[in-house]
């Protein structure tokens, strides 16, 4: 084991054994004989980069706890230290506000909302490839972010209901979601066309959505947005398997607020939609197989979002969680 990274297990965890062992996800603590300071910690990232990358492509998620990560701006130092290319948040869904540097907040709906599962950005071309998660309060109650193994839903699903999946394989999925101008705070899909597009232009705004592949059409108080069809089951060359890349069940369980009515929000690729009984089959299977591991503060999360899918419970305040979107 690396000199300055205990890898320990704690409560929660799944222990999954096929071509190779091991828990999911890992969990980091400071070595006892290291130090747990940022810059200790900071720099160990840096020298120990090659046995990060090597543990996240086996695990698809790793949990730091322990180090002295404090504030935004400390968690940003973590970020930077990974040395991944940062993501514009171009077309992603969420309410969400800049802190400092390459962090924001995660999703701001409101504390009684959960937040389905889903890969995130999934419904447009350029999404993550990995994403960071910072407890900065951690939560009164409630609040975890449930994390679940992508391929393990797949063959699930595939093994239930291989026709569904087939269809899927085949025509991939259209999103449909209408936008305010403005954000709206209390959606978990709030974010308006100013801030989704990042310009107060519409033909600015048209251009960058043709860019995602994305149509508009504009309305008398916003726009609606199309997207697709665009796959929803990815090849994960790394790891040589098939992943259950899509937003199909945040958007048709979740996608509701006072311009959106979920059932709309996806559909078939070829138009047709989607059956409600197999979708809410797929939930079951997602919340089966996730885990949850309570928030403690100064914890980082590292996921790959080609391997993992994530999600939000609700919670009693307070709890700030940040985030980070990487290349």
């Amino acid at each position: 084991m690396s000199s300055s990274f205990k890898e320990i297990q704690i409560q929660h965890q799944k222990h999954y054994s096929n071509s190779t062992s091991f828990l999911f996800p890992s969990v980091l603590s400071p070595n006892p004989f290291s130090s747990s300071t940022l810059p200790f910690f900071t720099d160990s990232i840096i020298a120990q980069k090659p046995f990060l990358d090597s543990l996240l492509l086996k695990t698809g998620a790793i949990l730091f706890r322990g180090f002295d990560v404090n504030t935004a701006k400390d968690f940003n130092d973590v970020v930077e230290a990974f040395g991944f290319e940062e993501l514009p948040y171009v077309g992603g869904a969420a309410p969400r506000t800049n802190v400092v540097g390459r962090v924001f907040t995660a999703n701001e709906s409101p504390p009684d909302q959960k937040i389905p599962f889903h890969h995130e950005m999934a419904q447009v071309p350029e999404f993550p490839s990995k994403l960071f998660f910072f407890c900065e309060v951690e939560p009164g109650s409630g609040g975890e972010t449930p994390i679940v193994l992508s391929h393990v839903v797949y063959e699930r699903m595939k093994e239930r209901y291989p026709d569904f999946v087939e269809k899927l394989e085949e025509h991939g999925l259209i999103y449909t979601r209408v936008l305010g101008e403005e954000d709206d705070p209390s959606s978990p899909i709030g974010r308006g066309w100013k801030s989704t597009f990042l310009t107060n232009d519409k033909s600015v705004a048209a251009q960058r959505a043709a860019k995602l592949g994305m149509t508009l059409e504009w309305l008398e108080d916003g726009v609606k947005t199309i997207m697709g069809p665009i796959p929803a089951i990815k090849y994960d060359k790394s790891r040589n398997r098939k992943i259950w890349f899509n937003s199909m069940v945040a958007a048709y369980t979740g996608w509701k607020d006072a311009r959106n009515d979920p059932i709309k929000a996806v559909k078939f690729g070829d138009g047709e939609p989607l059956p409600s009984d197999i979708i809410h089959d797929c939930l079951e299977i997602l919340e089966e197989e996730s885990l949850a591991i309570p928030w403690q503060k100064g914890d980082v999360l590292l996921i790959d979002n080609w391997a993992v899918l994530h999600a939000r419970r609700s919670f009693n305040p307070p709890r700030r969680i940040l985030a980070s979107l990487c290349k």
